[in-house]
């Protein structure tokens, strides 16, 4: 049910080893969220077209969506680790990643012809 999407406007990711981020960045949201990683789906689009600040310089934007409360305590670590994990990774400058945190309630998150609610 969590769900980790990045967008970033990199076009050149040869030097990232992709599977190894979406990996590490399942990893970390299971650990961050108390949930076990056989729920865990990510997504990276590179080369999205974006501006941020009114440039066209590097960006990411990041959805991470979750069943249940987040909470303040846990999308502060999140925006954190993440924001650090994904400037390492891709050269984006941390004040050029924005993180949207969405908690959904179970009845509208489908998985396996069911949902969760």
């Amino acid at each position: 049910m969590p769900l980790i999407k990045v967008q970033t406007s990199v076009s050149d990711t040869s030097s990232t080893d992709l599977e190894t981020l979406l990996k590490s960045l399942s990893a970390d949201l299971a650990q961050h969220l108390g949930k076990s990683e056989a729920y865990i789906m990510t997504a990276f689009e590179p080369n999205t077209s974006m501006t941020f600040a009114g440039t066209a310089d590097p960006a990411c934007y990041v959805e991470i969506k979750s069943v249940g409360t987040m909470g303040s305590a846990k999308t502060s670590a999140m925006s954190a680790a993440f924001c650090e994990q994904l400037s390492d990774a891709l050269g984006v400058p941390k004040n050029r990643i924005y993180i949207e945190f969405a908690d959904a309630e179970g009845a509208m998150w489908g998985w396996n012809g069911r949902t969760f609610g």
